[in-house]
């Protein structure tokens, strides 16, 4: 490369590129839509109009209909794609009740049904309507709808979307993951189906969160929605429920367990990385002995991370560095807190040493500085209080079991209840990652009076809505104005009258997994680090003002995802070139990626984020 080129800015070689990708784009069998160039297409007529990825309804034009043999097959008026929005949500709104099957289907899942029957016919024009509604339809293609979707996939079942490997492909594997059309993907989101949400195991119908989980990908981060692919590991069911229904669409088997289970995905893993080198795998919802033991086991060889044990640990973190900032604190005051964790699942356990590194690394990041940062964690799980008495202590927890002694010096012994802990520890966090709803009963929060913060903060983070602790609104009640309030599922404002608000913050992992992808995707980096995810978790944790802060508000409005993933994303990157990691993405190599300053990484980001917008379509024969 030439000095000058060398030397060129960001929107020089972004032009550049720009003009490489047309000119290369006749060569490629699957095109992409990033920089609106024309698309090669090698169908026409009927199977046009039947390709979600390429249908465009009525927005298709005259030229176009007569180049792809459409004329007469669609309505002679030529619409464009706010009218094709307007008429789409004004059926929405007429139909969202008119399609629920009885009394039991809610109107969040009639929601869902109408707009998965739009993702099956365009998916451009999907994507405009999630987008522009972000706020009102992330609920409905994520949590908490998509465990209702996930609980009775198999009825509502209608047309194949994403792929499946089941214990019976055992030894096929590599040859049928080139059944997937697309010669490019970046992102894949899997799951066994062990552990859907707070619903348990779903087996095969969990293919429904890494659907939704894709959506969210496609609209937050813009990865291209021809690049993504969610899939569905079938190992087998441990619900009897679904091992005795003859209309379960999975495996009617129990579910593999030790090497048999390791087997089946190690041979996918293999699969998937050998035909997309680059891709990028998030775990899904794996049972919580597995979900640790894949992660350490693929973490250091491929470009994976499980979004429930680093994803919701870093949006914890960010919170729980946002509830610092609202106390009038600084960030750096984070390890003087003491914080009560309900739940010692992968979740849990997943915020527990994250927040204990965090911890740490404001203390000097030595064996002093983690010992020290242990102390400040008090864990309850189903048995109560988490010691060292404990017999067959889960391994991960271990590190969080309190010494007897110091248990005693705060009255407490192992077992303890959570009503007790409160009440003895007087955190100034009470966390909530156990997946029992109400479990932040009146007595735990009449408790948590006695806490020695100004303003505690309580996260009731367990999903879907049925799972949460506690609502605000038994918050705010039982607890007054001065609380800060956060929950995994999406809850309203609490009026607490005189004008006052108190403010309900959603600590969704949506804020941060697409950025966390789009980040690594655009890096070029092999692993998913550490530093990385801790770099998105302080991005979202500074993303709020100051005043906002003060306000109660530690998480941002979701009609701010798009902005919020683009600066997570830039974050991730930075941090990436900072370790060494980043090896670039296409045509910006490793070497012009670290000469970028933190605003034209921003703009990088920008400039590779998927827009639905209906690109030109022009035919040419095989």
């Amino acid at each position: 490369m030439s000095t000058f080129t060398r030397q060129t800015r960001l929107s020089s070689s972004l032009i550049r590129r720009l003009h490489h990708r047309i000119a290369a784009a006749g060569s490629r069998s699957f095109t992409t839509t990033e920089g609106h160039r024309p698309t090669i297409v090698h169908k026409r007529s009927l199977d046009i109009l039947h390709d979600p990825w390429f249908n465009k309804g009525t927005a298709f034009s005259m030229t176009e209909r007569d180049r792809l043999d459409l004329r007469g097959l669609l309505p002679p008026n030529v619409m464009s794609s706010e009218q094709q929005i307007d008429r789409f949500m004004v059926d929405l709104k007429r139909f969202e009740v008119n399609a629920r099957d009885g009394p039991s289907d809610p109107n969040a899942l009639a929601k869902w049904r109408i707009l998965n029957r739009l993702h099956d016919r365009n998916e451009t024009m999907y994507y405009k309507v999630l987008i522009a509604n972000i706020e009102e339809y992330a609920p409905v293609v994520y949590t908490p709808t998509v465990g209702l979707v996930c609980k009775n996939y198999s009825g509502l079942f209608r047309r194949p979307r994403g792929m499946y490997f089941s214990a019976a492909d055992r030894g096929e594997m590599m040859s049928m993951v080139y059944n997937w059309p697309a010669d490019q993907v970046d992102m894949i989101v899997v799951t066994d189906g062990s552990r859907i949400l707070g619903l348990g195991d779903l087996g095969v119908q969990g293919i429904g969160i890494a659907i939704g989980k894709l959506d969210l990908y496609v609209a937050a981060a813009g990865i291209n929605p021809q690049r993504v692919l969610p899939l569905m590991l079938d190992v087998g069911t441990d619900n009897e429920k679904l091992l005795k229904d003859p209309l379960y669409l999975g495996l009617q088997q129990h579910r593999l367990d030790g090497e048999e289970y390791l087997a089946v995905v190690d041979e996918f893993m293999e699969a998937v990385f050998t035909r997309w080198p680059n891709v990028i795998v998030q775990f899904e919802d794996f049972q919580s002995k597995w979900a640790f033991n894949l992660l350490k086991r693929y973490r250091n060889t491929y470009r994976m991370f499980n979004d429930d044990v680093q994803g919701t640990a870093g949006v914890a973190i960010a919170g729980l560095l946002g509830a610092v900032r609202a106390q009038g604190k600084l960030m750096i005051d984070f390890p003087k807190q003491k914080i009560v964790v309900a739940g010692a699942g992968s979740a849990g356990l997943g915020v527990l040493n994250a927040a204990r590194k965090t911890m740490a690394r404001m203390l000097g990041n030595n064996e002093l500085a983690f010992e020290s940062a242990r102390s400040q964690f008090w864990v309850v799980d189903a048995k109560g209080l988490i010691t060292e008495e404990r017999d067959n202590i889960d391994p991960g927890a271990l590190p969080f079991a309190r010494k007897v002694n110091e248990a005693g010096r705060q009255g407490l012994r192992e077992g303890a209840s959570l009503v007790e802990v409160v009440r003895q520890v007087k955190p100034d966090v009470l966390l909530g990652l156990s997946a029992v709803g109400g479990l932040f009963s009146k007595e735990v929060l009449e408790a948590l009076k006695c806490s020695t913060s100004t303003r505690p903060a309580i996260f009731a983070m367990s999903n879907p809505t049925e799972n949460a602790e506690c609502t605000p609104d038994e918050a705010f009640s039982i607890l007054g104005e001065n609380i800060i309030f956060a929950s995994g599922s999406p809850f309203r404002d609490v009026d607490l009258g005189s004008g006052k608000i108190g403010h309900c913050n959603q600590g969704n992992n949506m804020y941060l997994f697409p950025g966390i992808g789009l980040g690594t995707l655009l890096s070029g980096s092999r692993i998913i680090s550490d530093g990385m995810l801790q770099a998105a978790a302080e991005c979202l944790a500074a993303y709020m003002t100051e005043e906002e802060v003060l306000e109660g508000i530690i998480y941002p409005p979701i009609s701010r995802i798009r902005d919020i993933t683009k600066e997570v994303a830039a974050a991730v990157i930075k941090e990436a070139i900072e370790d060494d990691l980043a090896e670039g993405y296409r045509e910006m190599d490793g070497r012009e990626l670290r000469k970028l300053s933190q605003e034209e990484i921003v703009t990088y980001v920008q400039n590779n984020m998927w827009s639905p917008e209906y690109p030109t379509l022009v035919y040419r024969k095989d």
